[in-house]
Parts: structure tokens; sequence; C-alpha cells
């Protein structure tokens, strides 16, 4: 019976590598996270908070993707720390240029108004929030539906597409 002892040892500074990922593919996650939260801020003051339950990155052919799920909140917040608006959805994609686009079950709150949709995608360059999916605006007094929409961040000013609605008016 022979028995061969192999053992090595290299010098940790001169061969410092980076970890070697070519043989992760574009359907394979480069790095996962659970229970994550990620805080946009400037100049100290939070302008966006994303949470979510689990979330991979993916190589693109652009970039990288964030792949979030298993409950996604996004709060906005105004110039001042305030909340503005707040989006949960079953599932999110971040983009490279903050583009998010949350689908399943979105609901998106701000002051009194509430659209529900299974789809939104808040563009970071304008902050407008946009749909082509069925959706669902309701507040004081009046809902809206539609196919698709647009709006601000802070819900004040939209414009729905192949609209119908009703409101109540007081008496």
């Amino acid at each position: 019976m022979s028995l061969m002892l192999v053992s090595g040892c290299g010098d940790p500074v001169k061969e410092r590598r980076s970890p070697e990922t070519a043989f992760i593919g574009l359907n394979h996650p480069v790095q996962e996270s659970w229970t994550v939260k990620l805080t946009l801020s400037k100049s100290g003051i939070p302008r966006e908070v994303i949470e979510a339950g689990h979330g991979a990155e993916y190589r693109t052919n652009s970039g990288t993707e964030q792949h979030l799920d298993h409950g996604i909140r996004l709060t906005l917040f105004d110039g001042n720390g305030r909340v503005k608006t707040t989006i949960s959805a079953e599932k999110a994609l971040i983009h490279d240029n903050q583009d998010i686009e949350a689908e399943g079950n979105v609901i998106v709150n701000s002051e009194g108004t509430t659209i529900t949709t299974e789809y939104v995608k808040r563009t970071a360059k304008d902050k407008m929030i946009r749909s082509n999916s069925f959706v669902t605006i309701k507040r004081a007094g009046e809902t809206i539906r539609g196919e698709g929409f647009e709006t601000d961040e802070a819900l004040k000013r939209y414009r729905i597409f192949r609209g119908s609605g009703e409101a109540f008016k007081k008496q």
C-alpha cells in the first residue's frame, strides 16, 4: 500500500486572484442575497428604499440586472426625506440605469390615491410611473379604470388610457 501526500502553499499577496465567474451563464445569478434592503440617498437624505425577501444579480449583455422577489416594497421620498409614494409587488427588476419594473399584484399608494395593476415601470430619468396593463385608480369619491396609464411619482397628475370610471358627487 502506498500513500502519497501532496501539499502546497503560495504567497497570498503574489497569487491574489479575482473570483472565476466565466462559467456563470446569462441565466444564472452572479450573487444572491436574502432580506434585501437597498437605500439610495442624496446628501444624506433618503431618495428611495427598496426591500425584498430575496435578490439575485444577473449579468446581461449590457451590464447587470437585480431580480427581486418574495415581497417587494419600494418607498420613494420627496426632497425633504418624507415618504411620498410606496409601491408593493410580488417581484421587481432593477436595471443598471435605475429603472425599476414591478409586477404581480402591484399596489401604488400616495396621499389617498391607490393604483392597482399587474405591472408598472418607474423610469429614473423622468421620475414617471407607467403601465400598459389594466389599472384601477381609486381616490376619495372616484374610481377610474383603464388599459394603461402614466403618472408622476406623487400620483398628482396622471393620464389613463382607454379609461372608464365612476365618481360620486356629494349633495
